[in-house]
């Protein structure tokens, strides 16, 4: 009885045999494109190409080149303030606005299509426009001094200090409206008793936001710290559409720092250990996003 039962049973690998064939195409491109590609990034940083890739092997040269190039220092320095400040404020504005979206306002299909429509902007758009926006000629400054303040000054793509903030804020312009949404749809996800509950109590709004709603929307700001992150790691076409890495190197960012070394200075070792540095701030970010998601839910 027990062998009829068994030879009954499908097997295994037979289960969902269409599927797993029409899968097939995917798991190569990630096998050859992305892992292999991956490897092979960070097979030749460990040599001394130039125009083509070469076996010449170095070692660590690369490496030790591009943590003694300041360029390459300033451009961390950069990632860092522009990333950390860009994390906080996306989420905190997102947030902010989301509650308001929440409130039923009138016109909520306006207001919501008005902030996330910069988003469907492309980043060179939106550096061209903000590069207008700042400009001390036309721009904020000059609208400011032609209403009679002579001497307010506001130019922080042209001031080597501050150009990051520069950066920063078109990039607040575009990306906020898609956290917004991120977190208005979270919000419509809370069960209107709970609502109810927290004014039956007499608990406050803002305690009821930061104290009930927010960790019930932990998945929601997990699933958007990582977009945002992700695009942070990767900012390019917003510095060469508003300062082009300047004044002098002030804007420079890793991601023009690769493509410089790779497709202008013809230094592909360079700019291939670049890239794995880049890659490993990228696994940084994700690995403890996927423990979170699935390791907490497995064990769940």
């Amino acid at each position: 009885m027990t062998g009829q039962a068994k030879a009954g049973r499908p097997n295994q690998l037979l289960r969902n045999l269409n599927s797993k064939i029409a899968s097939i195409p995917m798991i190569l491109t990630a096998l050859v494109i992305f892992l292999g590609g991956t490897a092979w990034t960070v097979f030749y940083s460990f040599t001394n190409s130039k125009l083509l890739p070469r076996l010449s092997f170095v070692g660590f040269d690369q490496y030790k080149r591009l943590w003694a190039a300041p360029r390459w220092i300033v451009s961390i320095e950069n990632l860092a303030v522009y990333g950390v400040l860009s994390l906080i404020f996306s989420l905190v504005i997102g947030f902010v606005l989301a509650a308001l979206m929440d409130q039923k306002i009138r016109f909520e299909n306006t207001f919501r299509t008005i902030f996330l429509y910069p988003f469907a902007l492309s980043f060179i758009v939106t550096g061209l426009v903000w590069q207008w926006v700042l400009n001390p000629e036309f721009g904020v400054q000059s609208v400011i001094r032609s209403l009679g303040w002579s001497s307010f000054t506001f130019d922080p793509l042209y001031t080597p200090s501050i150009v990051i903030y520069g950066i920063l804020i078109a990039a607040l312009w575009q990306g906020t409206g898609l956290v917004m949404c991120l977190m208005l749809a979270g919000l419509r996800g809370i069960d209107e008793d709970i609502w109810k509950a927290a004014r039956v109590d007499g608990i406050p709004m803002w305690k009821t936001y930061l104290f009930i709603v927010i960790p019930m929307m932990r998945p929601v700001f997990i699933t958007t710290l990582v977009i945002i992150a992700s695009g942070i790691v990767k900012v390019y076409d917003l510095v060469v559409a508003q300062t082009s890495g300047g004044p002098g190197i002030a804007s420079e960012v890793p991601a023009k720092y690769v493509y410089d070394y790779m497709f202008q200075a013809q230094n592909l070792g360079q700019g291939f250990a670049a890239s794995t540095m880049m890659l490993i701030t990228v696994a940084i970010i994700i690995v403890p996003w996927a423990y979170l998601e699935f390791g907490g839910r497995k064990r769940a």
